[in-house]
């Protein structure tokens, strides 16, 4: 008698963070039997800004998991503040909506409940290895072998699954490496946007999560040559004398949690029956804030791209998806490179953003890109 072989899932997603956890939910509720891998215990915290701008907002509000969100793990944010060492500053509000911080936990857990409600199954597991046979892509995970007709790889900036694939882009071997560490304190936000205070070689941004709490965020540059210990949360701290003595005295709430290198580069989406989404998908960095969007609307590009009938080849629906986030992927990334660019050249930036104090329209421009 034959061995019985169960059907495949249509969709494995390895990864349960935000883009993860979107695409869960699109393929869910487009009918496809969807699991979704996650090796964490609990609701998995990760370095972010937590700032959500007017965009990805309204894609988190199309999943339905906004609603689910307390008001005490969220705050709107109405715009941006760039603040010099100087003291001076140019700020503007979005003309498409407010943004949002929102508490990294609560957006998962928010997500996660969506998830499961549309049919997901979430399951606590780590994917090892994958490789494509018969029509349907094999997954060694702890728990055994899985078999998809699609694998999905939400696992995060440095894709271990993306790397297996070959799918890395090329590393300039002398460029300066970018880093960002995170940390919470207990603080009623002085402002209702987003402050980012410039230093020569090092960013702090300040985003409200809630009433009571806001999230430091500091993102610097690093040379590949450099070597000895890396400089700490205080040290960067510490070259924002206004901000620190805000901070001073405050509790802190949470952990430091850091990340990096920023910048991933890939040579493709996707790759016979893997999917790439998110900061999985290629990265260049957080100074615009648009990471979060940017993996929303990759999960709703790959979703649609899809045939329903999974079984097919999938390499045209993967070549589909590649070109239809390419546009979105420039609107994030062409607008960070500026900001990086002035970022590494401060003589610059503070003549380029003198310049948007005379001239507002460039920063509406500059915020018209972001949001």
């Amino acid at each position: 008698m034959a061995a019985f072989v169960s059907a495949p899932i249509d969709i494995l997603i390895a990864g349960g963070g935000p883009s993860g956890l979107a695409v869960a939910i699109r393929a869910a509720r487009r009918g496809f039997r969807t699991v979704l891998l996650e090796r964490a215990a609990g609701v998995p915290d990760k370095a972010c800004g937590e700032g959500l701008m007017p965009a990805g907002l309204r894609e988190l509000e199309a999943l339905g998991a906004l609603a689910l969100i307390e008001a005490r793990d969220r705050a709107p944010f109405r715009g941006i503040r760039y603040v010099q060492e100087d003291g001076s500053s140019v700020e503007g509000r979005f003309s498409e909506g407010d943004g949002m911080g929102i508490r990294r936990t609560a957006l998962s857990a928010a997500l996660s409940s969506c998830a499961s409600a549309a049919g997901v199954e979430l399951r606590r597991d780590c994917v090892r290895a994958a490789r494509v046979e018969d029509g349907v892509i094999a997954v060694d995970t702890d728990a055994g072998e899985l078999r998809a007709r699609l694998l999905v790889a939400a696992d995060g900036l440095h894709s271990p699954l993306r790397k297996a694939a070959l799918l890395n882009g090329k590393e300039k071997p002398r460029a300066a490496r970018r880093f960002g560490v995170r940390r919470h304190f207990g603080l009623d936000p002085w402002t209702d946007l987003v402050e980012v205070h410039w230093a020569a070689g090092v960013e702090a941004y300040v985003t409200p999560i809630s009433a009571e709490v806001v999230n430091v965020a500091f993102l610097w540059s690093t040379p590949v040559s450099r070597s000895g210990p890396a400089a700490t949360f205080e040290d960067h701290l510490r070259r924002f004398p206004v901000l620190e003595a805000r901070l001073k005295g405050r509790t802190a709430t949470s952990e430091i949690r850091g990340i990096g290198p920023l910048l991933q580069r890939v040579r493709a989406r996707g790759k016979d029956r893997l999917a790439l989404v998110g900061d999985a998908a290629g990265y260049v960095d957080a100074i615009t804030g648009q990471g979060l969007s940017l993996a929303f609307a990759s999960a709703a590009l790959l979703v649609e791209a899809l045939p329903e009938d999974l079984s097919q080849d999938l390499g045209p629906a993967l070549r589909r998806y590649d070109r239809s986030l390419r546009g979105r992927w420039l609107r994030y990334a062409l607008p960070a490179k500026v900001l990086l660019a002035l970022a590494r050249r401060p003589a610059l930036r503070r003549r380029a953003l003198r310049l948007t104090v005379r001239f507002p329209v460039l920063f509406r421009t500059l915020l018209g890109m972001v949001e």
